[in-house]
């Protein structure tokens, strides 16, 4: 704060902490508050809407824990809420493709900031950020035909010679989510890349060369120094991509198998398709609690805190 009134002097700094709280305020906080109050409350005709009938109960949170289904896992049969499963599977999903995008981009990210020229970087940091100038709408129905039966995907594997006959991409070739992982890495790559790509750009390139001098092979090199030093820019990128990707709706909604179902559309059914605007207002806040849980788990993995992601 006393460098914002050093900076900017007070009538500047006044009008960011009043723009700030402001956005929060009515951005954040009442929302929250308003979709917290709404989860406790029962879905009524408007009639009863502040009659008797209008309690506070954890009905529908219990519909969490409802329905249970037979499922199977590594040989093993056991009962579980149909929506614990959506709400696992789209964890598990979500943490896939993070780990995907952190494996694609952290080579890119070392060589951008370790390897290529000065002269050369622009131009290779606007060619990475032209698929951004497009919508994540046109971007996912874009993966759509290149996936689809008669997609050119499969007209290059089969004109190639790779496969016998087309393969159905979109009902999930290995899982039921295939597509919809796909889909999310291309859309939120970047994320993972640029904040990896600033803590290593911060590294002294004689802690590199130090280390290979005293005969440290290259991926000891970046276990033991780059990695170390990269690792508030890491948790950074693991967390936006895990949010963004758990929160996507758009995504899992063009991109879907016959078997595959992302918790927010869960949410939106509850929401826009039953107008159970009070259950979906629940599994909307369990949702924020169970993903905080995660990204909390994720900052103790890599001992960051939350200050050194958001620097």
């Amino acid at each position: 704060m006393e460098n914002l009134f050093r900076r900017y002097g007070a009538t500047l700094t006044g009008a960011f902490v009043v723009l700030t709280a402001f956005w929060l305020l009515a951005l954040v906080i009442l929302p929250n508050i308003t979709l917290f109050e709404a989860s406790f409350r029962p879905y009524l005709p408007v009639v009863d809407i502040g009659g008797p009938r209008d309690v506070y109960s954890l009905n529908n949170y219990r519909l969490f824990t409802a329905n249970p289904v037979d499922v199977s896992f590594l040989g093993f049969g056991f009962s579980m809420p149909i929506h614990m499963i959506t709400f696992f599977n789209t964890v598990i999903f979500s943490a896939i493709v993070t780990l995907i995008t952190f494996l694609m981009t952290y080579p890119l990210a070392y060589y951008l900031a370790k390897t290529v020229l000065p002269q050369t970087l622009p131009t290779l940091i606007l060619l990475l950020f032209i698929p951004l100038w497009v919508s994540e709408a046109l971007r996912a129905f874009a993966w759509y035909i290149i996936l689809a039966f008669d997609g050119p995907l499969n007209a290059v594997l089969a004109g190639s010679g790779l496969v016998e006959k087309k393969v159905r991409w979109l009902n999930g070739v290995v899982t039921a989510y295939d597509a919809i992982v796909i889909g999310l890495v291309y859309t939120y790559v970047l994320f993972m890349l640029f904040p990896i790509y600033g803590s290593i750009q911060s590294l002294d390139r004689n802690q590199i060369e130090a280390s290979e001098d005293l005969g440290a092979r290259w991926w000891q090199t970046h276990w033991r120094v780059v990695l170390p030093h990269a690792k508030p820019g890491i948790a950074s990128g693991c967390v936006m991509v895990f949010m963004l990707s758990a929160g996507s709706l758009l995504v899992p909604s063009v991109l879907p198998s016959t078997r595959s179902n992302w918790f927010t559309q869960t949410i939106q059914s509850y929401m826009l398709e039953s107008q159970n605007w009070n259950a979906g207002a629940a599994y909307s806040f369990l949702y924020i609690l169970l993903c905080t849980v995660v990204v909390t788990l994720t900052m103790w993995a890599f001992k960051v805190k939350l200050s050194e992601i958001a620097k």
